[in-house]
């Protein structure tokens, strides 16, 4: 496969953000993203049925929609990457590849899977951005200073059962949140205001940021989490990306057809874009 991703690495991280970009154009967008686990009793929430169709027939879609349906939008993407190796058609392989990484990796963001996702509802609006952008963006990164994280997680594997394999990672996102909000609280309790936040250059504007020492000193006393859930999702994509291609009869992909985006694609990418943009002006990329 890594015949098709490998050359295709530029596309691949440029559109894995499309989906938030969507969120700004696209009211059903939103619910694909996160799922507030948490409003249905306690882990394991065994109130809530597994199966799509079940869950519908419980809580109705419009109710499953206000509350997220993160685990269920990833076996949907999965079909249509399956499809599209199917139909050998490279555009869509990328398009979906690139869209599908992104919802599974949002659901290995504890914060995805609780309705206090962003703090406020415990006085910690920002934990969200803090959790899964500032601290990658200030330790992941291997520098002349900084070791960085080791993102070689060995082969992909087959997945047998996509769903049982996603709602174990969104189950383990829904366990962890409660201590990503806790131990945020408890050392804030350590930091004055002045040491916990300073002024730093974000996209061209001057913004206020988790400091560096608060943002170290979160990580270690969450002992890595957000390392290690960055693994395992790096783990998941390229296993949800095999698992198609297998499913899909194991096509050769160095004879796909279909390279180039259709006009409708191209449109759709440049709308995004100009989306986005808004977004990032107004300081919402985050929310």
């Amino acid at each position: 496969m890594m015949v098709l991703y490998k050359s295709n690495i530029d596309f691949i991280t440029e559109h894995a953000v499309d989906p938030d970009k969507r969120r700004y154009a696209v009211t059903e967008e939103g619910p694909r993203h996160y799922i507030d686990i948490d409003h249905y009793g306690k882990y394991p929430y065994d109130s809530l049925p597994r199966r799509w169709n079940d869950a519908v027939a419980k809580y109705s879609e419009d109710s499953l929609n206000a509350y997220g349906i993160v685990p269920w939008w990833i076996q949907t993407m999965l079909h249509k990457l399956t499809d599209a190796f199917k139909e050998k058609n490279q555009a869509k392989i990328l398009k979906y590849s690139a869209e599908i990484g992104h919802y599974i990796a949002d659901s290995h963001v504890p914060l995805h899977t609780n309705s206090n996702h962003n703090g406020q509802l415990t006085d910690q609006k920002g934990i969200h951005g803090f959790w899964e952008s500032r601290i990658p963006e200030l330790l992941a990164a291997k520098d002349p200073i900084t070791i960085g994280w080791d993102f070689f997680i060995g082969k992909a594997e087959y997945i047998k059962n996509p769903a049982d394999f996603i709602w174990k990672r969104v189950l383990e996102s829904g366990a962890a949140a409660d201590t990503v909000l806790k131990y945020e609280k408890e050392l804030t309790q350590q930091f004055p205001s002045d040491q916990k936040f300073s002024f730093e250059d974000r996209n061209g504007l001057t913004i206020r940021q988790y400091s560096s020492a608060f943002s170290k000193a979160y990580d270690a006393k969450l002992k890595g989490m957000v390392e290690r859930r960055m693994r395992q999702s790096v783990f998941a994509v390229a296993s949800f990306w095999y698992t198609a291609w297998v499913n899909a009869g194991q096509p050769d992909l160095k004879d796909l057809s279909s390279k180039e985006f259709s006009a409708e694609d191209l449109k759709e990418f440049e709308s995004l874009n100009n989306y986005w943009k808004n977004a990032v002006i107004k300081g919402r990329e985050h929310e």
